[in-house]
């Protein structure tokens, strides 16, 4: 496989911080193993996922005009971006922040200073996630389309997964 064709088979993750030390160090630790898009300001960064939805979005909580609860809020709020997990990275460590976010569909919070082994496990395991949810949802449309019963193991995670408000089939 040639580095190209590599590059865009890797899962592509949105990084959003209004500082440059931050993306810096973000893009240190990932993109090794991620085809990386950075912005310094959520609204061109939600331009870029409205037009090219990212895997992935690691998103700073206090920026400048718009912050990453409403840049989270308007993601959240388009169905083709709906499922895309959003990590928070932020130097608030008080939990009404934290509270706040995951009312509003975030997936994760990762906590300034960046630890890389952290960063890499998150992003990781929350892709992973994303995957399973990914193919469920287009197993669970290919049963309906052939008019073949669900197993009850698949009944049993699309009820578990229907049951959250931030997760729509």
């Amino acid at each position: 496989m040639d580095e190209e064709t590599s590059a865009s088979a890797r899962p592509t993750v949105m990084v959003v911080d209004d500082a440059d030390i931050n993306l810096m160090i973000m893009k240190s630790v990932l993109e090794k193993d991620y085809s990386l898009k950075l912005f310094k300001q959520a609204k061109e960064a939600l331009d870029y996922a409205f037009a090219n939805p990212p895997d992935l979005i690691l998103l700073d909580i206090m920026m400048p005009e718009i912050d990453g609860f409403e840049a989270c809020r308007r993601l959240k709020a388009d169905p083709k971006l709906a499922d895309i997990p959003v990590i928070f990275i932020t130097a608030k460590n008080e939990d009404e922040y934290e509270e706040q976010g995951f009312s509003i569909g975030a997936s994760d919070f990762i906590h300034k200073p960046i630890n890389a082994p952290i960063l890499l496990a998150r992003v990781r395991t929350h892709l992973k996630i994303k995957l399973v949810m990914d193919y469920l949802k287009s197993e669970n449309a290919r049963l309906h389309e052939s008019k073949k019963p669900s197993s009850p193991e698949l009944l049993k995670v699309i009820k578990l997964l229907w049951e959250s408000p931030f997760i729509k089939f």
